[in-house]
């Protein structure tokens, strides 16, 4: 059986109960739906059947549903979105379903056929479409309306002013790195040259022209291709912190300097080839560091890019319009499209659904989700079109929230990162220092080399791989964090992380989960029914951000949709690890524990009263998370000692720990936040460093007072401010992997530091001695730099789920 039989012959799914089946030139194919058999006929009818023949990834489904894709030529996204050129407007568009070469050939085909169309360019590295187009001959819509049925869903890839900077910045490089490329081949052929003639036979004539010609090839790589090293080394002197640019300048102008010199009095050694050849080598692994730091910021641009701009709004009538993302307010309803982006956070209209949400949570796999549910920004609808009431636009959805804590997160540098610096800012001026006393000294020695070996001592020990060991190693760890659905808000994080012995959870919708169900009602006063005592509890927790809510606020959600008026409730004020009081239908009550609600002793139930005398009971049951009993195995087995604080009661809390084989002695209910803070404070007494996991307003003064802090998906946001990490995925599974990321991050800047170390203790001793000529010195250093960020982007290519399970 090949893959075909039981795939789509388009898009690579798997096939339904009744195929569609579609014959070209004589062959019978299967596809998924209609769209894919419809996208491969286009493709033939093209004759660009050559598609399926180079591509080594399939394409994506194709969108079978009407798609309204009017707000693409509006003109305010036009004006904002795209640029003006001679012949008409460019735009640059991502796709997530470009996976490979075969994708770009058929997108840069499929385009450039359409009317209007002036020029397309596919890349499938970036997933990038720029298209150029005239739209008095074909609006834009249209041309997407292409891209859709072939598969590809296009999306604006950000600002138009920010991609065309990244595009120019991208093609200045790439140009300095050519020119210094092929300026070291040539430096080098003539330098090979002049290095031969050992018996010194070259007529002085020739050998001055080989010296002039390296000149004029090597200027131009020195003060083009090598500016930003001097524009870096005139930015560090200008603030008085010299670093890494101000070495390599100041190494580059003195071989470049130095052998213009000579060239023009007829000295007996140039050294333009060593020059060009470290400029060279230096922006290869500029830019390698670059790529490393590109990993986190490519979150950033996902999740920009994860916003759609427009979306289809039901009318009263329930005809739909399309509408700018802008335009959304909570409290409408939106038609999203099967394989389209949500444009807000909502709650699901529809039975069931499921949600691609990737990019959110770091969940590859679909996520099914039914009526009622919260669906968040930038999910990916599944297999059919979905209604969701809009309840969060713009900056309040968990996507918006997310985007400005990767913004923070990368804004701030650890502090293991500015030692670093500290160090290779004062080595620096050690080491210029030692450049002029090895300078001295072998004046005395012997002259002639006495510059070959201080541009060699500069050369070799540029701190180039000390400056690099840090960043480039959190660089590509941010970017692991992502995927593995967790971001780091505070700097240092992921170090602190890395030293932990104990682990404090919080109980309620941390290990808990999110359903609660009231297992028994017993109510102390004839004039009052069960039925009665739960609308009256579900009235006082109707806007209560609490886990336990959910157990009492289905009962008004049911009212309402029985047609009966909800009860409310009036004044209502939150006690803190207490419970909840307020007026309904004109009496004062009070829900929650039962000293406070009754005054009666704790049991670990929830107690409705009036402060003196109860009224009922509640019995609840409490869910465990997601992954909760895999989680606290994990981390027993990498020697952390595990806590559990809980403001619920003894005896619930207790029983609780005993259902996840946590120990009893570490085991505390009935703590209000300040007693969780002082029982971390003594933890962190003894020596102990201190994780707080926990999702809760009340957690926030625990989780600000942890040595480091994780705050859970759907922590309130008070928590996650507080918090120095955030998951973003359901599971708690992740956290494992989180320990195992950051003892591998620290490993790897361990590693790191060592290699820099020791490759400048070795280095420094042979340089002195004039053991390496510059050229060797150059190479040597580059070789360094890349060893260190080469182990560094390990992180991205390791599996932190195998280093959990060690």
């Amino acid at each position: 059986m090949t893959p075909h039989d039981t795939t789509c012959f388009h898009c690579g799914e798997g096939l339904p109960a009744l195929p569609v089946e579609q014959s070209i030139e004589g062959q019978t194919h299967r596809y998924c739906c209609a769209g894919c058999a419809a996208a491969a006929m286009w493709i033939h009818d093209a004759h660009l059947d050559d598609y399926y023949r180079l591509r080594s990834d399939p394409a994506g489904r194709v969108q079978t549903e009407a798609t309204d894709l009017s707000a693409w030529d509006e003109v305010e996204l036009i004006d904002s979105e795209s640029r003006l050129t001679p012949s008409g407007r460019e735009i640059t568009l991502v796709t997530d379903g470009m996976r490979c070469a075969a994708c770009a050939w058929l997108i840069d085909r499929a385009l450039s056929r359409e009317a209007g169309v002036i020029g397309v360019s596919a890349n499938a590295v970036t997933g990038r479409i720029r298209i150029e187009w005239n739209p008095h001959e074909r609006k834009l819509s249209a041309l997407l309306r292409r891209l859709l049925l072939l598969g590809y869903r296009p999306a604006l890839a950000g600002s138009m002013q920010r991609e065309r900077q990244r595009r120019e910045d991208r093609r200045r490089w790439l140009l300095r790195v050519g020119l210094a490329g092929l300026g070291t081949v040539q430096a080098m052929m003539f330098a090979e040259a002049l290095y031969l003639d050992t018996a010194g036979q070259m007529p002085l004539p020739t050998r001055d022209f080989l010296r002039w010609i390296t000149f004029l090839i090597a200027t131009p790589v020195v003060f083009w291709s090598g500016w930003p090293f001097l524009s870096g080394a005139w930015r560090e002197l200008r603030e008085r912190m010299p670093g890494m640019d101000t070495l390599v300048a100041t190494s580059v102008l003195l071989a470049w300097g130095a052998s213009t010199v000579e060239t023009l009095r007829g000295g007996p050694q140039v050294w333009f080839d060593a020059a060009v050849m470290f400029v060279f080598l230096l922006l290869l692994a500029r830019m390698l560091e670059r790529r490393a730091r590109s990993l986190a910021a490519a979150r950033v641009d996902a999740l920009a890019q994860a916003q759609p701009r427009s979306a289809m709004r039901e009318r009263e009538d329930q005809s739909l319009e399309s509408i700018p993302v802008a335009r959304l307010k909570p409290g409408d309803i939106v038609r999203v499209a099967a394989g389209a982006t949500l444009p807000a956070d909502g709650v699901l209209l529809d039975d069931e659904a499921s949600f691609s949400e990737a990019l959110l949570t770091g969940e590859s796999r679909p996520v099914r989700h039914v009526a009622g549910d919260a669906v968040l920004a930038g999910s990916g609808c599944g297999d059919r079109a979905v209604r969701v009431r809009v309840t969060a636009t713009g900056a309040r959805t968990r996507l918006s929230e997310l985007s400005h804590l990767v913004l923070r997160a990368q804004e701030q540098r650890p502090r293991i990162a500015r030692i670093a610096d500290r160090i290779a800012s004062r080595f620096v001026v050690v080491l210029l220092l030692a450049a002029i006393a090895m300078y001295l000294l072998w004046l005395r020695i012997e002259p002639a080399r006495a510059f070959e070996v201080a541009l060699s001592l500069l050369v070799i020990s540029c701190p180039c791989a000390l400056s690099l060991s840090v960043p480039a190693a959190l660089a590509a760890a941010h970017g692991t964090l992502s995927r593995i659905g967790a971001l780091a808000v505070r700097a240092d994080a992921l170090d602190t992380l890395s030293r932990v012995s104990d682990v404090v959870f919080d109980k309620t919708g941390t290990l808990g989960g999110d359903a609660w169900r009231i297992a028994d009602v017993e109510t102390f006063n004839n004039a009052i029914t069960p039925e009665t005592a739960l609308q009256w509890a579900a009235a006082l927790e109707r806007d209560v951000h609490h886990p336990i809510a959910g157990a009492f606020q289905w009962l008004q959600a049911e009212r309402s949709d029985g047609g009966a008026p909800a009860l409310q409730a009036d004044a209502v004020q939150v006690t803190t690890g207490q419970g909840i009081s307020g007026i309904v239908n004109g009496r004062a009550l009070r829900l929650g524990t039962a000293p406070f609600a009754a005054a009666r002793t704790d049991d670990g139930a929830v107690w409705l009263g009036d402060g003196a005398q109860p009224l009922a009971r509640f019995a609840l049951q409490e869910s465990q998370r997601e992954g909760a009993r895999e989680t606290v195995q994990a981390l027993r087995q990498r020697g952390l000692a595990l806590h559990l604080f809980s403001g619920d009661g003894e005896a619930a809390v207790q029983d609780f720990a005993r259902n996840l084989d946590l120990p009893a002695a570490n085991t505390y209910g009935r703590l209000s936040p300040e007693d969780k803070l002082s029982h971390l404070r003594e933890l962190q007494s003894q020596g102990r460093i201190v994780a707080m996991v926990g999702d809760g307003l009340n957690d926030a003064p625990v989780l600000a007072g942890a040595d480091v802090s994780i705050a859970v998906p759907g922590a309130a946001p008070l928590a996650q401010q507080s918090a120095d990490l955030v998951l973003t995925a359901p599971s708690l599974q992740r956290l494992p992997r989180l320990f195992a990321l950051a003892a591998r991050t620290r490993a790897v800047i361990r590693q790191n530091l060592a290699l820099s170390l020791g490759y400048n203790l070795i280095a420094l001793p042979l340089a002195a001695m004039g053991m390496v000529r510059p050229w060797i010195a150059a190479l040597a250093m580059v070789v360094s730099s890349l060893t260190v960020t080469l182990n560094a982007l390990r992180l991205s290519r390791d599996n932190p789920l195998q280093e959990a399970r060690r």
